[in-house]
């Protein structure tokens, strides 16, 4: 997935980019309220992470402009704050879910993957297409019973593509869901990741499909 992270502590947010990216998303990082509603209401993301306090505008004032530009990515708030009324407030304004500082890495990683899924409409932690099963949990997947060994960039493809098996997956949608915009991408990267998967899932997956000068397909037969 693509996450917007919107923090303006440098160790925390480092810690943070470090640990998404590890976990296989596409990370972009700002660290006040004008850049985020900049990026957010032009970027496809699948999931914002906001902390409440920030230097410009306050965590709270970005939701609710986001929410009346029309923006509907999912929304999780960060606050060390523990009053029962700002968790309240974020929810009111359209927050999807509300984390407290400090907090366990895994916690965060669990919440962000729940709310990539909300966004696809599809609650479910797993994807089965024929004999490809894709674990959006755990990044994991198998084929025929046997696990595939899938580098991080190859497994965010592979869920992008899966997730939206039988459609037509646009290059730039697919290349923003597995880069963020401060990572250095090589003309030909995509193309790199998407060849080593069709090795990976070989005669016996879904095949992927190259739609010429639109994008990629993972065939849902």
């Amino acid at each position: 997935m693509r996450i917007m992270l919107v923090e303006d502590d440098d160790l925390l947010a480092r810690s943070l980019c470090d640990l998404l990216r590890g976990a296989g998303h596409a990370v972009d990082h700002v660290t006040c309220g004008e850049d985020a509603l900049l990026f957010v209401t032009h970027e496809p993301y699948a999931a914002l992470i906001l902390d409440v306090g920030l230097p410009d505008i306050d965590g709270f004032e970005v939701l609710r402009t986001l929410r009346r530009r029309g923006a509907r990515v999912p929304v999780l708030m960060l606050t060390a704050r523990d009053g029962l009324d700002d968790r309240v407030r974020g929810l009111d304004l359209g927050a999807d879910d509300y984390l407290r500082k400090p907090f366990a890495p895994e916690e965060l990683e669990a919440r962000v993957r729940a709310l990539g899924r909300r966004r696809g409409g599809d609650p479910t932690p797993e994807v089965t297409i024929g004999t490809l099963r894709v674990n959006r949990s755990t990044g994991e997947a198998s084929l025929a019973g046997r696990p595939l060994d899938l580098r991080r960039r190859e497994a965010a493809v592979l869920d992008a593509l899966a997730t939206r098996a039988g459609q037509i997956v646009v290059r730039e949608i697919l290349q923003g869901e597995v880069f963020g915009f401060d990572e250095p991408v090589g003309q030909n990267a995509l193309e790199v990741y998407v060849t080593r998967l069709r090795a990976k899932l070989g005669p016996e997956g879904p095949r992927i499909r190259t739609v010429r000068g639109i994008g990629y397909m993972l065939d849902a037969r």
